[in-house]
């Protein structure tokens, strides 16, 4: 077991009696996991409560388990009490598939090392057979305390803390499915490293890009290094190429020129490769929702009228206007994708602008 499979968290202080919401789309997929299997909604108020008050102790987080020591201020013990939650390992084939999935676009590696899980990277893990976020019944709640339910307030307290922790590193997720941040990053680096059969007689410095004169057959011409093109440029390209092509032996669409273009500007930030506030726009979109996200910007399609009338009952207090795939409350958009995810637009002038990750859950966009 590596080092980084055990990591530990000092205690989140109280944060008021409001207390803290879970900000990323996969933050509130656990918290929806947890609260969707209680049979007693009081234990998740005052979970949440005591997650507000601090009462949660310093969290260790390792392979299928995340565990804290959580205060009583409201019986008669007072704890604290042991408290866990537990979430099934990944086999080695679904690391497999999950890795070799991310390592095949360049857009998803690229997310998951700047700790980001985009919505479509999920959705590819799931096309894979591999579900990296909790359901419903899958956190397993553990408590020592005298309390039956299932969770307990000190599980819940734990729990929301927990979707804190997932706002700001998802790798704390893949270290509970079963592995640590520097191991899997030492896998997708050995997924996406240039391979090539040369000759085990030359001399060179590992990792150092080779002379590709060595290898070229006598007689042939010779074909000068484009001036100015930095070695790491070069790299660069060939992964985006490798990246690109694995998506299409996958069965993905090869993206449209503009789609690549838009891709690559969300990717790439500092590459200037257009301009302009449409161009901004779709990047945006791509940078929120991907291909999708750029899809229902571009276009609209009528869903299924059940789909639309499952929208109107989520959304009843509010008074939403459909459009087609187009839901608007306001100065607040939402925009179905063909996957069901809803996708968040405001207002900016006359302007309608992508301003966050999708949810298939079109309330709480709106919350």
């Amino acid at each position: 077991m590596t080092d980084d499979r055990v990591r530990g968290f000092p205690a989140f202080g109280a944060t008021g009696t409001r207390g803290r919401f879970a900000t990323s789309w996969w933050g509130r997929a656990w918290v929806s996991a947890m609260e969707d299997t209680a049979l007693d909604l009081r234990q998740l108020k005052q979970g949440r409560r005591y997650a507000a008050a601090g009462l949660v102790g310093p969290i260790t987080v390792s392979p299928g388990r995340i565990a804290a020591v959580v205060d009583d201020v409201d019986s008669a013990g007072g704890g604290p009490y042991r408290t866990q939650l537990t979430l099934a390992e990944l086999s080695e084939g679904d690391w497999v598939r999950f890795l070799d999935r991310v390592a095949s676009r360049a857009g998803h590696l690229a997310a998951l090392l700047d700790r980001d899980m985009p919505p479509d990277l999920v959705a590819a893990a799931d096309d894979a057979g591999v579900h990296l976020l909790p359901v419903i019944g899958d956190l397993d709640p553990e408590c020592d305390c005298p309390g039956w339910e299932l969770p307990c307030k000190h599980a819940a307290a734990l729990s929301f803390q927990a979707s804190w922790l997932l706002d700001a590193d998802p790798f704390v997720l893949l270290l509970m499915r079963g592995r640590g941040e520097r191991e899997i990053r030492e896998e997708l680096e050995s997924r996406t490293a240039p391979r090539a059969d040369f000759s085990a007689d030359v001399d060179r410095t590992p990792g150092e890009l080779p002379d590709l004169a060595e290898f070229r057959p006598s007689g042939a011409p010779s074909i000068p290094a484009a001036p100015g093109v930095p070695a790491e440029a070069f790299a660069l390209l060939v992964a985006n190429a490798s990246a690109q092509a694995g998506a299409v032996l996958a069965g993905e669409p090869w993206p449209s020129r503009r789609q690549d273009t838009i891709r690559l500007a969300a990717l790439f930030p500092s590459a200037q490769l257009g301009e302009g506030p449409e161009f901004d726009r779709a990047v945006a979109a791509w940078t929120h929702g991907g291909r999708a996200g750029l899809d229902v910007l571009d276009t609209r399609w009528t869903p299924p009228k059940p789909v639309i009338a499952a929208a109107r009952a989520a959304l009843a207090d509010v008074d939403p206007v459909f459009e087609r795939n187009h839901c608007t409350v306001g100065d607040t958009q939402l925009r179905l994708d063909h996957q069901g995810r809803w996708h968040p637009y405001r207002l900016d002038g006359d302007v309608w602008w992508p301003t966050g990750p999708p949810e298939t859950d079109p309330g709480l966009l709106l919350g």
